[in-house]
């Protein structure tokens, strides 16, 4: 009896783990609760309204993306590049195998030479029938002289006047061989330079300043035609795509001047102009009927980085790097004053990494 009514008193009372626990729960949520309130408080403080006729658009950097491929099917001879490489315009990437194409090429110089001393031969051919035909013509004028005066027979008359004819005929035959002889001269040396083309397309080139971002193939690998051998990012075409609402696409022109500001240098903000307004909406309700729904209508947008000024950052720049642009809508409106300075004319140095701390000897 006696320890009942002591466990009924200890359940009025409380369990005493019980209560601390609740006892934290509730400081624990009021104190997130202040700290949360007090980060509002600071956070709206800090932020800067945006001025009128600026919009801005978060997005990343972006560069094209430009394949270099073989125009004939092969085998690849040589490579090289490698992946993260710089090249200039110009830069031997790969070589294909040409062992197939030297030897066409031998043999169409071949046929060209045949042909050049047919045309030789079809002109000696010419000049002998001319000498052909001047001689029968003398021996035709002798013969119809000798014919007025009834001096020669006829069978010799007309012997004459037949190897006239003949002759004739002749001259024009060997003029018509040259003339054929002359178009094969043309069809042997087209297709040697049809060879020389193949074996100059059999070298591949950087088509433009660039970073190797992948490369496709490997040494003695066989490509069908326009195989790829790497992806070149093209770092002479830098840009960031952000999406912008109807309200500030409208305004926005090409040409409109930006500024990009990165999330790994928000100290900076890069100068850029507006390359391309999409010309139609990109995130289109079905049916936009209310004011709501054309909120919801958004245009792509993208913002160049002028070359001159990647230029110093190249073995810096690395695309997929997220930021935010700012787009002067209004020739008239002001920066905010939170967007930094420009990009220095040289890249910073660079902070060396903290050294690592050695680890604590472990005693025995």
């Amino acid at each position: 009896m006696r320890n009942r009514q002591a466990q009924e008193a200890r359940r009025k009372a409380g369990s005493p783990m019980l209560l601390t626990t609740t006892k934290r729960l509730l400081l624990l949520t009021v104190l997130v609760a202040v700290g949360l309130a007090s980060w509002r408080l600071w956070f709206s403080q800090q932020l800067e309204p945006l001025p009128k006729g600026i919009a801005v658009g978060n997005g990343r950097i972006e560069a094209v993306q430009v394949d270099v491929a073989t125009k004939f099917a092969g085998r690849v001879e040589e490579l090289f590049v490698k992946e993260g490489d710089l090249v200039e315009p110009g830069k031997l990437i790969a070589r294909m195998d040409t062992l197939q194409l030297e030897a066409a090429l031998d043999q169409a110089r071949a046929q060209l030479a045949e042909v050049e001393q047919s045309v030789d031969q079809a002109r000696a051919n010419i000049a002998k029938s001319e000498s052909d035909l001047a001689l029968t013509q003398k021996q035709a004028a002798r013969s119809e002289k000798l014919k007025a005066s009834n001096a020669i027979a006829d069978a010799e008359y007309d012997s004459a006047i037949n190897s006239l004819a003949v002759a004739q005929a002749n001259l024009g035959a060997t003029k018509a061989a040259l003339r054929t002889q002359e178009f094969a001269v043309k069809a042997a040396a087209a297709q040697v330079k049809q060879i020389e083309t193949q074996l100059a397309d059999a070298s591949l080139y950087a088509p433009t300043r660039g970073r190797v971002l992948y490369r496709l193939a490997a040494k003695g690998e066989v490509l069908p035609a326009g195989g790829k051998i790497v992806t070149l990012l093209d770092l002479t075409d830098i840009y960031m795509e952000l999406y912008l609402p109807a309200d500030a696409a409208v305004r926005t022109a090409i040409g409109s001047q930006a500024r990009v500001v990165f999330d790994v240098a928000p100290q900076y903000a890069a100068r850029a102009k507006v390359s391309f307004v999409a010309p139609e909406a990109q995130f289109t309700p079905k049916q936009v009927e209310t004011a709501d729904e054309r909120d919801k209508l958004m245009f792509r947008v993208k913002v160049q980085l002028p070359p001159e000024r990647v230029e110093p950052y190249l073995e810096r720049i690395k695309t997929g790097i997220r930021g935010v642009a700012y787009i002067q809508v209004d020739p008239r409106a002001e920066w905010p004053s939170f967007i930094g300075p420009p990009f220095p004319d040289q890249p910073p140095a660079l902070e060396p990494p903290a050294a690592l701390e050695p680890p604590a000897a472990v005693s025995p």
